[in-house]
């Protein structure tokens, strides 16, 4: 996989149910799709597509260089199959290096730490042929490797990304189970929502859906004001990639997009957060956030969008509530002319109680809670001459 590094292939893991949005993703980005898995996309590009990957994509969990696939049904196969790879076309001398992770599914090899410490030895074997000493400083850039076995099937891969890519950098603070970014993202990506029309969530938290549809809308790319593990190796790219991709991104804002986005919570202090969080992020030009009960949700606006992650009770006082709350719900959406509603949760009445049963349920992990995303469908706006 690394013998030619003008073509790579790239691994970008994501939320289970959530595949077809990241691979949509991609190739609208111009890449090539290599494979679709249960929460998991490979695909191949230029070298380029490291640093253009975790910039512009919003809906996966990390980029990672794939550097070999082998089968091995024992430590001695696990053994000589990584020291196989080339990894000195991508490790320097002073790389450090480190298996950060390993996962077995369905294979003779199972435990986590034998793995880890068998794949480590064997890359030092392979370093000490190449460089001709025994031992390594372990000073300069990071490389944490990531090991995938399946069915025997063992994938070796370098995370190119480092903090998970769903910590865009704006939220500095957050409310109480706060959806993740990566997440919020994928799902506005699934409605048919469009910048020129309205979008509210009565439940916004720390403001995370209405950000990232005001990011989304304005064309600013998640990852342009982060830094990047791969941002620092030398064999594979340079600085001057990812400077120009900074710029791509930049030039590809749109600073004077119109957009009625907003977002009410309950808690005052919350939505100060919130509000702080789209500064970070800036588009608190482009979201009004107000304190408000969702039994007050209204708008004048038709062919609105509702989304949302209402509670969903972790505590069984919060439990008890919940009915009230979803037949809440349920009343105000009533009441909003021909608008849709997208809502997340894990609470299995939320249909029985908002009164209605959705048009499309899709089955999504948050995280390892099991949650439907309800889609309710209103009528499409007519057609503009």
């Amino acid at each position: 996989m690394i013998d030619n590094l003008d073509r790579v292939e790239l691994i970008a893991p994501c939320h289970f149910g959530l595949e077809s949005v990241l691979k949509k993703e991609i190739l609208e980005l111009g890449y090539e799709i290599v494979s679709v898995e249960d929460g998991r996309i490979t695909f191949a590009g230029d070298v380029e597509a490291i640093a253009r990957a975790n910039v512009f994509i919003r809906t996966a969990e990390r980029i990672m260089l794939k550097c070999g696939s082998f089968k091995a049904t024992t430590f001695d196969e696990l053994f000589e199959g990584t020291k196989a790879i080339p990894w000195e076309n991508i490790l320097t001398r002073d790389a450090k290096f480190w298996v950060s992770k390993a996962t077995s599914n369905k294979s003779a090899l199972f435990s986590p730490s034998d793995i880890q410490s068998i794949v480590k030895k064997a890359m030092v074997e392979r370093m000490k042929q190449t460089y001709h000493v025994n031992w390594f400083t372990e000073e300069g850039a990071s490389y944490p490797v990531r090991v995938f076995i399946f069915k025997d099937i063992v994938t070796l891969a370098i995370d190119t990304s480092g903090i998970s890519l769903h910590k865009r950098g704006y939220r500095r603070l957050v409310g109480k189970a706060p959806i993740s970014e990566t997440l919020a993202a994928a799902l506005i990506m699934l409605t048919p929502w469009h910048k020129d029309r309205v979008l509210v969530d009565p439940f916004c938290g720390s403001g995370t859906f209405p950000i990232e549809a005001a990011m989304i809308g304005a064309n600013i790319a998640p990852g342009m004001d982060r830094d990047f593990t791969a941002a620092e190796w030398v064999k594979i790219g340079n600085k001057k990639m990812w400077y120009e991709t900074i710029d791509e991104a930049h030039d590809m804002i749109d600073n004077d997009v119109k957009m009625n986005i907003q977002g009410y919570d309950l808690d005052g202090d919350i939505v100060k957060c919130a509000m702080e969080n789209a500064r970070c992020a800036g588009v608190d030009k482009h979201i009004h956030f107000q304190q408000r009960d969702v039994k007050d949700l209204s708008n004048p606006k038709k062919y609105g969008f509702v989304m949302t992650n209402p509670p969903y009770g972790e505590r069984l006082e919060e439990k008890e509530a919940l009915p009230e709350l979803y037949r809440t719900i349920g009343e105000a959406y009533r009441n909003l002319d021909s608008w849709s509603m997208f809502l997340i949760t894990s609470y299995k009445d939320a249909e029985k109680y908002i009164g209605r049963k959705a048009d499309k349920n899709r089955k999504i992990y948050n995280g390892m809670i099991k949650s439907y995303f309800y889609q309710f469908m209103g009528p499409k706006p007519p057609r503009r001459s």
